[in-house]
């Protein structure tokens, strides 16, 4: 099955919009449990299981409305060239969606966090993108199936539906739709995320071709499913018992272990900076001086910070440009 059959089965033949413009908000999520490398490449069908938390109010806001003659992309206010390359992808997306081949659209897209730098600004955009599809088409579709559609766009945005903790399952069949993401429904107000971003720039491997070459030439990947399963396991006893130090030690393993398997990729694929090797030194230093704080990083040399609230001022204090998250 391909995109455009999932799309079909999912919400039927494009129809015309409800209303003038659709409206919406997704928050970005970092995964504690990582997902890097697919089974299917051509519809997100991720090799495992993984597991995240959501952002708050970092992530991305998106007007969608018609447009008479072209699609116009806005990304933070300013016009994007047809010949950008996230206008092509959003644009390509869209065709999914189009009544008809004279259909088209303008997307005003603003994130809070930076693009493609490591912080999951795709995952934030593509679930808001297909938020608002949903509010301008009043699809009025459930969130296991707005998951499903967030995933083809980006395979991270299937969990940016969702707030708080949440699963994406791998899922077996080849349709990928069992392959989907739904919250966990456990609260935890003293949780916190720590982000610290060291570059706004855009990374120069994406995501999506970093999961591909670390999967086709890593000598280290092999073990990469195995590992994250068990991790996902883990992760959620820990979440379940709210079991800060198993979650942290799970999460923290779990981000270096990825990050592991590109280094053995050929060429090697790198993210950190010298800035976030000292940071993570820092980190193990205060831990080891009593203090309970973790990290975890996506594909990017950004680290997030994993506390409770009762360490808060203390990790201000050692690391002032820190921006807290609150999820709860």
């Amino acid at each position: 099955m391909d995109k455009s059959q999932i799309v079909t089965k999912i919400i039927g033949s494009p129809k015309n919009p409800v209303k003038e413009k659709g409206r919406a908000f997704a928050p970005t999520n970092i995964a504690l449990c990582k997902y890097w490398g697919k089974r299917n490449e051509k519809i997100n069908l991720p090799l495992n299981p993984s597991l995240s938390i959501s952002m708050g109010d970092l992530g991305t806001k998106t007007v969608v409305s018609m447009s008479d003659k072209e699609d116009q992309v806005f990304l933070n206010g300013e016009y994007l060239d047809p010949s950008n390359s996230f206008t092509t992808r959003l644009q390509t997306y869209l065709d999914l969606y189009r009544p008809s081949p004279n259909t088209f659209f303008q997307v005003h897209t603003e994130n809070n966090i930076p693009t493609a730098a490591g912080l999951a600004s795709s995952a934030s955009g593509f679930a808001a993108l297909v938020l608002a599809l949903n509010d301008l088409f009043g699809w009025n579709l459930e969130q296991r199936n707005l998951s499903i559609l967030a995933r083809i766009g980006s395979g991270s945005a299937s969990r940016s539906i969702y707030e708080g903790f949440v699963t994406w399952h791998a899922g077996e069949r080849e349709d990928g739709m069992d392959s989907y993401a739904e919250p966990l429904e456990v609260r935890w107000p003293e949780f916190r995320v720590g982000t610290l971003t060291l570059s706004t720039e855009q990374k120069k491997v994406g995501s999506r071709s970093g999961m591909r070459l670390t999967k086709e030439t890593s000598s280290l990947y092999q073990g990469w499913p195995d590992k994250a399963r068990f991790d996902f396991n883990l992760l959620q006893e820990a979440i379940t018992h709210k079991d800060f130090s198993q979650l942290g030690r799970v999460s923290e393993g779990n981000a270096l272990t990825m990050h592991a398997t590109m280094i053995g990729a050929w060429p090697p694929l790198l993210y950190w900076l010298p800035e976030s090797v000292a940071h993570m030194h820092k980190i193990w230093e205060l831990r080891e001086s009593g203090v309970p704080v973790y990290f975890t990083m996506d594909a990017g040399p950004n680290l997030k910070l994993l506390f409770l609230a009762e360490t808060q001022s203390i990790l201000e204090e050692n690391f002032p440009k820190m921006k807290v998250v609150v999820p709860f």
